[in-house]
């Protein structure tokens, strides 16, 4: 059982190397809302995925940095406000605070009136990418969080492969645990071709990396 202090420890220790991180200093000074819009950046400036024109749809959006990258990405002159040649439609249980050009949908496309929404926003067009950086809330059971983490990545899939172009691509993260192996037989499944990608920006200690999957099968 840790003690109180051992747990101000880890916080202590965790602040000293978030306020030291080098992403966590871009961000700020570049004006993202977190260095999670480094992952998604490494990942696309890797395998090209995002092009001006394109319909993004991005998945657990909140709170907001991937859908700052795509803006920033699908603008004429790279800019945060302005010009955009394209659409992003993100989505998120929680709120987020408006980005210029992005339209936002708050709750959970598990649910019925959700999805309408998104299929509302989505106006008959099939989406050129999907993005998912959705985690759930892990309890610490492994089995538990890794039937959580399985499921959602699932969605994503299922998401993709009923609203997305044949030759489009899921970008979607994932966790090294228990699931992971069935994870990556559920991208294998789905699409054609499945890269595994662990961004410079994922700190090393974290069991995050990310699954792109490119052409549906």
């Amino acid at each position: 059982m840790k003690t109180k202090t051992s747990s101000k420890k880890v916080n202590k220790a965790w602040l000293h190397d978030h306020i030291n991180d080098p992403y966590v200093k871009l961000a700020a000074r570049e004006g993202y809302r977190a260095r999670a819009a480094y992952k998604l950046k490494e990942i696309d400036e890797t395998l090209h995925l995002i092009k001006p024109g394109q319909l993004v749809v991005d998945l657990g959006s909140t709170p907001g940095a991937w859908s700052q990258y795509l803006r920033r990405r699908m603008s004429p002159d790279g800019a945060a406000v302005g010009a955009l040649n394209g659409t992003i439609i993100a989505l998120d249980l929680l709120p987020m605070e408006p980005i210029e050009g992005v339209t936002f949908i708050q709750g959970d496309f598990r649910e019925a009136d959700v999805l309408l929404q998104l299929e509302a926003a989505l106006a008959g067009r099939q989406a050129d990418i999907v993005v998912s950086d959705m985690a759930p809330n892990l309890s610490g059971i492994s089995s538990a969080d890794a039937a959580r983490v399985e499921y959602l990545v699932e969605l994503a899939i299922e998401f993709s492969q009923n609203h997305m172009k044949p030759q489009g691509a899921l970008v979607a993260k994932v966790f090294h645990g228990a699931s992971y192996n069935d994870v990556v037989q559920h991208f294998k499944n789905a699409f054609a071709t499945v890269k595994p990608f662990k961004p410079k920006a994922s700190r090393d200690r974290s069991s995050e990396t990310f699954l792109v999957g490119m052409g549906l099968k």
